[in-house]
C-alpha cells in the first residue's frame, strides 16, 4: 500500500471508505481491494499466524463453508503478516482454496490502516471487515486471539451488504 493511498486508523468508521491495498497471494498475484468496488463485496479477515491452532481451524471453516460465502457474490481476502511463502505452504498443507495475503512487507501496513495491528506481537489481531461494492465498511468484529469467529454473524452480514 502507498502512502498516498492509505487511510489513518483514526479515520475508520462503519459507513465510511475502506483503506485500498495491493497486497501478494499465496501465489504471488497482486489483489488490490478497490479493483473489486462495484463487482463484488470483500470480507477481509485479518488473523495473527498460520499454523496457529485458532487460525488454521478458522481458515479450515472457510475452506468448507467457501460455497456460503460466494453465494453473495463476495470475495475472500485472508490477511496475516506471514511473508508469501509461508502462506503458500499453509494453503497446500490445508487445501485452503481462497486468497491468503502477505501484509509481510512494509510489515503490518494494512493491518494498521485497519487498526488491527498488535505491536507487542508484530501480528494482526483477529478481526474482520465486511467491505460493501461500492467500497464502504459495513460491519467489523474484533476478537480476543484464543476466540475464534462467528462465521454465521459474518453470513448474515453479508447478505444485509448484498441487498
Amino acid at each position: 500500500m502507498s502512502e498516498d493511498n492509505a487511510t489513518p486508523a483514526a479515520g475508520l468508521r462503519l459507513g465510511g471508505p475502506a483503506p485500498d491495498f495491493t497486497l501478494r497471494d499465496q501465489f504471488g498475484q497482486d489483489h488490490t481491494l478497490s479493483d473489486y468496488q462495484g463487482r463484488k463485496s470483500v470480507a477481509l479477515f485479518f488473523y495473527p499466524y498460520a499454523f496457529s491452532g485458532v487460525c488454521t481451524g478458522e481458515m479450515a471453516e472457510i475452506r468448507d463453508r467457501l460455497d456460503d460465502f460466494l453465494t453473495f457474490d463476495t470475495e475472500i481476502l485472508a490477511i496475516s503478516c506471514d511473508p508469501v511463502y509461508s502462506l503458500r505452504t499453509f494453503a497446500d498443507t490445508d487445501g485452503l482454496n481462497f486468497s491468503l495475503l502477505s501484509d509481510f512487507w512494509p510489515h503490518g501496513e494494512v493491518a494498521r490502516a485497519y487498526d488491527v495491528f498488535d505491536e507487542s506481537s508484530g501480528a494482526a489481531r483477529r478481526s474482520s471487515y465486511i467491505v460493501d461494492k461500492q467500497g464502504r465498511l459495513s460491519w467489523s468484529v474484533h476478537n480476543a486471539l484464543p476466540e475464534g469467529r462467528d462465521l454465521d454473524e459474518h453470513l448474515r452480514h453479508l447478505r444485509s451488504a448484498a441487498e
